[in-house]
């Protein structure tokens, strides 16, 4: 199976540590004899810091969208470097890119591509041009909420939930540099578009992973009929 995972920042540096890049190297490189692997990873607090300062500085949002980009390809290499031989050395820059080193039978990590892409979009628009089998979204919660889950108590969460339903859920919220939720509408329309089968699970438990492989689990994104 082809599989394209996104690994939100926060969850692999939320300590800034190693732990995190140790533990889904393990991880996928016991996935990589079974599953052709693309990975994407976010750029979590360290990019935000950085887009606070270029905002600060009087930056456009292109130009934040920049630097946050090479965060996360920071944290592509880092994981890189947790994988060993099991990953391709180089981060691709480009979709087309992702795809040639996949032939190497090596796990692709990647981080951003351009601005206005977060990405939870660039993990989407990768599973489209690569024909994944599969789309797992690892976020800091256990699936998509109607309301933020670390603020009410009263939050429920969607098991199944269509692309359209979640356009409407995102068409109020602030789409800057560094303030994503969950996915953006370049994800969902991709999602959308392609009918790619689309996972949201809580990545701060690796093992959710597995389970997103081969049981139900988190939030679905379903096709609309």
């Amino acid at each position: 199976m082809r599989v394209v995972i996104t690994i939100g920042g926060s969850i692999m540096i939320k300590e800034y540590d190693h732990q995190k890049f140790e533990e889904y190297a393990h991880l996928l490189s016991s996935l990589k004899d079974e599953h052709e692997i693309f990975v994407v990873v976010g750029g979590g607090q360290p990019a935000r810091d950085y887009i606070k300062i270029a905002r600060a500085l009087g930056c456009g949002e292109a130009h934040c969208d920049d630097i946050g980009i090479e965060v996360t390809r920071l944290n592509a290499k880092l994981l890189i470097m947790a994988l060993g031989n099991d990953a391709y050395p180089l981060v691709p820059e480009n979709f087309h890119q992702a795809l040639a080193y996949s032939t190497t039978d090596k796990i692709v990590v990647m981080g951003g591509t351009e601005p206005a892409h977060s990405t939870d979009a660039v993990g989407a628009i990768l599973a489209e041009y690569v024909k994944a089998d599969l789309l797992v979204n690892l976020t800091s919660v256990d699936g998509l909420y109607d309301k933020d889950p670390h603020q009410h108590a009263d939050a429920q969460m969607f098991e199944e939930v269509t692309a359209a339903q979640m356009m409407e859920f995102l068409a109020d919220k602030e789409v800057k540099a560094g303030t994503y939720e969950f996915f953006d509408k370049t994800a969902i329309q991709m999602i959308q578009r392609s009918r790619i089968k689309t996972v949201i699970v809580n990545g701060y438990q690796p093992e959710n992973l597995l389970k997103a492989l081969h049981e139900k689990i988190g939030t679905r994104i379903v096709p609309e009929d």
